[in-house]
């Protein structure tokens, strides 16, 4: 009676520890720069944020992320600042995005190539080795924006470069077969609007966070559900 009485006791605490984990949220860790930490908007209309959001209200169980992002970061910085902030631990969802300052102060596309793949190397990592865990955005084109327009760069160059480090973020993701998100296009369509830019007149909105939230939507929920 006592060996059958502790086997159902066993089962009990078992069943209820399942419970318990399936309400705990999984962990989501976000890397980046300023279009991740969301420079010049509330922490709450950051796209990370939204993303988590907009995943619960779909009924995934995702914690708000850790973000791991500075304005002006290069690559180079965020896998310093990762070497300061680690042990991470394990992560059911990683994000990158990642190379704006790189094209910004002229850095050379090997390097951003080089670097980045090092980068999302690091992201696999942290989701456990599971390469179908991790999730690329593009880098914005911020030609569009009121601030380059005043900036006298060419602007024609500055969204070729953004294609051409883009080009190469997505080929490096089709090879690690991670899933790679373009926000570029929106960007572009509407990055120069009032309404999507912060007061600095280079960083997106929450509006426009918001739109790039609802295009990696699709591709966080199929790969949580994997």
């Amino acid at each position: 009676m006592a060996g059958l009485l502790g086997g159902a006791t066993l089962l009990a605490f078992a069943a209820t520890a399942a419970a318990e984990d399936r309400d705990i949220p999984a962990r989501y860790l976000a890397l980046g720069d300023s279009y991740t930490i969301g420079e010049g908007v509330a922490p709450e209309g950051r796209w990370p944020m939204r993303l988590a959001r907009d995943l619960r209200a779909q009924g995934v169980m995702l914690g708000d992320p850790r973000i791991i992002a500075v304005t002006g970061w290069t690559t180079d910085e965020l896998s310093a600042a990762i070497d300061a902030a680690e042990p991470l631990g394990e992560y059911a969802l990683v994000s990158l995005l990642i190379g704006v300052n790189n094209q910004y102060r002229g850095r050379p596309l090997d390097e951003y190539a080089r670097e980045f793949e090092a980068l999302l190397r690091r992201a696999i990592g942290f989701a456990g080795g599971r390469a179908g865990r991790v999730l690329v955005l593009s880098i914005p084109d911020w030609s569009v924006t009121p601030f380059a327009l005043t900036s006298g760069r060419d602007l024609d160059a500055v969204a070729a470069d953004l294609d051409a480090f883009n080009a190469a973020a997505r080929t490096i993701c089709a090879r690690h077969d991670v899933a790679f998100v373009d926000v570029t296009a929106v960007s572009r369509a509407h990055g120069g609007e009032a309404a999507m830019l912060a007061e600095d007149g280079l960083h997106p909105s929450a509006a426009m966070y918001a739109e790039w939230a609802a295009l990696a939507l699709p591709a966080a929920r199929q790969l949580l559900a994997d």
